[in-house]
């Protein structure tokens, strides 16, 4: 199996709850908000987040978010926690920073 995965499954919000739900999504979820949510998806690009508390939201942690010399979390399933930089209204993503990619001097 591919190690990189777009997300699938009854986990996954449909893409019309998460379009009806955005308004609510981006009040719940201002810039500076921590978020703590499970791996659905991985792409080389960066990973799909399900936000906890949130069922219909999508985050997206991506490599451009990722200090030099880190990597992707690892694989589906793994808890991470981060903080919302921007509302994607485009797409409809919660772009997020995780916290195991600050770096020391943050």
């Amino acid at each position: 199996m591919d190690e990189y995965a777009l997300p699938t499954g009854p986990e996954v919000p449909a893409a019309d709850a998460v379009r009806s739900n955005w308004a609510a999504t981006v009040a719940a979820l201002p810039v500076g908000t921590g978020i703590t949510g499970e791996v659905i998806g991985r792409q080389r690009f960066g990973v799909f987040i399900r936000i906890d508390g949130m069922p219909n939201a999508i985050a997206l942690a991506e490599i451009t978010a990722m200090p030099h010399g880190m990597d992707l979390p690892a694989a589906l399933g793994v808890s991470v926690s981060g903080e919302v930089l921007w509302h994607a209204a485009h797409n409809h993503q919660v772009k997020v920073r995780l916290d195991e990619w600050r770096t020391a001097d943050e």
